[in-house]
């Protein structure tokens, strides 16, 4: 059984709220898990203390057992300090503006430059 720790959504229609939660992997994403281990509120702050909630001790708890934390988790316990920060993947060079469209923003940024 491989047991994962990440989001299952709650909260109405564009108000989201996430519980994080620890979970078999095969089973669906608002559906059965094994544990609550803290809360993900999108709608607050950055800065806000009560946008991410977790339960310290049994976050590290089920990391020593084995369960593999969400890009999105792996995020929020290493900004806790209870796992190393996981590396952030670089932008694709696809999502990069082509080479006309670059062109076309240094002759705009060079035009108001001189103007």
């Amino acid at each position: 059984m491989s047991v994962k720790i990440r989001l299952a959504r709650a909260g109405a229609k564009k108000r989201p709220f996430y519980h994080i939660v620890v979970a078999d992997s095969r089973s669906p994403r608002d559906g059965r898990f094994i544990e609550k281990i803290g809360s993900y509120n999108p709608m607050l702050p950055a800065d806000h203390a009560d946008r991410v909630k977790l339960q310290d001790d049994r976050v590290t708890h089920w990391l020593n057992h084995g369960a593999e934390a969400t890009d999105r988790v792996a995020r929020f316990i290493g900004k806790a300090g209870l796992a190393p920060m996981p590396a952030y993947r670089p932008q694709p060079i696809q999502s990069a503006p082509k080479k006309k469209a670059q062109e076309r923003a240094a002759e705009q940024a060079k035009a108001a430059a001189s103007a």
